[in-house]
């Protein structure tokens, strides 16, 4: 009995963050129930949360091993700095987004239920800290549904327009159709493989009797699960619908959270997998049985030209940030296309930079839609005069978000051109670069209405409080002195590169 109660205690000590996330989610909800008339306490309860839960995520960087592991196999979740990483963007881009909710008109005409509103977070945040450490296909599938029930009602938590239902049932039906295939696709690699563990299913594939047809139809189905998550063409349909229906906190939480956790889960179950060696230059060796290298490249083109070029004829602020979301998971594809650590580190660089650019771009769609109730792209004439401070952050992160210096962006993108170069994917490299270009026209766009076309007398002047102030600044100062003086942000995706078992 002794040793039993040791070994629980031990295996809980390595997930320690969602062990706080699950006690804040009880928390939430007896706190909604004791203190009804005083919402407010539930943000502050929510924040704490997160630091407390940041706090062991930060321990989790020095960790490399497994968790819940049962007799005679490999851990269910592998604890180690890469998962640490996604872990701590999940965290910001959550912490972000509750004070997004804080300031959110939308939010505040649904403040009697404020208690599902912040459970709902925390569902999803749990949901998420699994997928991204977990190394088995039920825990896997368990996680991404925890995850996406969540996200489905978020998604038409306010009721307010009908375009906001229809954003949850679009949300819902894309998302239970792909649930369903990605269920069909684990269930055949069990049937093939008789494990669901990826690290021992890596084992077993080797043997030459391998049925590979089948094998990959399953591994597609699979990826195609994970495409619905990060917003990958041809699986992108959901994205702009659900993007202009849902709230506007919950769509910036949808593209950077929810994104981070499929890439994380993405570029595990590829390289777990896959994986036969590790070469001197940190290139990966995969398994002949999938070309993932092309079949990746061809999925990141298709997403980055339709998003990009899908983006030229959109006027709501709200779609076109979700057609440039399809496109910059284009981009974020093309690292792991290349298929070594240092593609591993471009994307590790790009997201944490892509968290600061945009849910700044978000962050200011909301303040302007707080006052002028519309995302429309005509309603922003004349704003770079009537309201300075909104109009130039704006400007700074949708340029940060085309990739140009001296603006982080231009380093996320460099990373991923260096890495590109380096594996000689030359002619990638310049479709990459072409569409680049692209964005920067529907970019360009919002700055032209903002400040080339003449403000109506009726325009109004924007005001910003303090606390909306504060939260401009955290997000538009390291967009800026990360494209200046960008060391910090590089070490520590370095530390950060490191799978378990590589």
């Amino acid at each position: 009995m002794e040793l039993s109660i040791n070994y629980i205690l031990n295996e809980l000590n390595f997930i320690k963050p969602e062990l706080v996330i699950s006690i804040s989610i009880v928390l939430i909800v007896f706190t909604d129930l004791i203190f009804d008339k005083r919402k407010q306490i539930l943000p502050v309860i929510s924040l704490i949360s997160l630091l407390i839960t940041g706090y062991f995520v930060i321990e989790q960087f020095g960790m490399n091993t497994f968790a819940i592991a049962p007799a005679g196999s490999k851990g269910m979740l592998a604890v180690d700095p890469f998962g640490a990483f996604f872990k701590m963007v999940v965290l910001f881009a959550s912490f972000i987004i509750i004070l997004f909710s804080i300031n959110s008109s939308e939010i505040k005409l649904s403040s009697d239920r404020h208690g599902e509103y912040y459970t709902l977070i925390f569902g999803m945040i749990l949901g998420m800290l699994f997928v991204i450490s977990a190394a088995d296909l039920i825990l896997i599938y368990i996680s991404l549904e925890l995850l996406s029930l969540s996200s489905y009602v978020l998604a038409g938590f306010t009721k307010q327009s009908l375009r906001n239902s229809e954003a949850s049932l679009k949300y819902l039906i894309y998302g239970g159709v792909s649930s369903g295939i990605m269920l069909f696709g684990i269930s055949i690699i069990y049937g093939i493989t008789g494990s669901t563990n990826l690290y021992e299913i890596n084992s077993l594939i080797q043997a030459p009797q391998l049925p590979n047809i089948t094998f990959i139809l399953a591994s597609i189905l699979i990826f195609t699960g994970i495409g619905f998550k990060i917003s990958a063409a041809p699986f992108h349909f959901w994205t702009p619908d659900v993007y202009e229906g849902a709230p506007i906190p919950i769509t910036a939480y949808l593209s950077i959270a929810s994104k981070a956790a499929g890439f994380a889960l993405l570029i595990r179950f590829v390289k777990v997998t896959f994986i036969q060696s590790i070469n001197t230059e940190g290139y990966w060796q995969l398994l002949n049985i999938i070309d993932w290298k092309t079949f990746v490249v061809l999925i990141s083109i298709l997403s980055m030209t339709l998003g990009n070029f899908a983006a030229l004829w959109q006027n709501n602020l709200k779609r076109l940030l979700a057609y440039s979301s399809i496109a910059h998971a284009g981009y974020l594809l093309l690292g792991l296309a290349v298929l070594s650590n240092q593609g591993l580190l471009a994307i590790i660089i790009y997201f944490a930079i892509y968290a600061f650019m945009n849910l700044g771009a978000f962050l200011i769609v909301m303040l302007i839609a707080n006052k002028t109730g519309s995302e429309d792209m005509d309603d922003y004439n004349g704003l770079g005069f009537t309201s300075p401070l909104l109009s130039v952050s704006l400007a700074i992160f949708f340029i940060s978000l085309t990739g140009l210096p001296p603006t982080a962006g231009f380093i996320a993108k460099l990373y991923l051109f260096i890495a590109l170069i380096d594996a000689e994917m030359i002619t990638v490299a310049v479709i990459a670069l072409l569409n680049t270009v692209v964005s920067l026209y529907y970019y360009v766009r919002v700055l032209k209405h903002l400040y080339l076309v003449k403000a109506e007398p009726d325009t109004p002047i924007i005001g910003v409080s303090a606390l909306n102030t504060v939260l401009i600044l955290m997000l538009l100062i390291p967009t800026l002195v990360f494209g200046i003086y960008f060391t910090p942000i590089v070490d520590f995706a370095k530390v950060s590169v490191s799978l378990l078992g590589f």
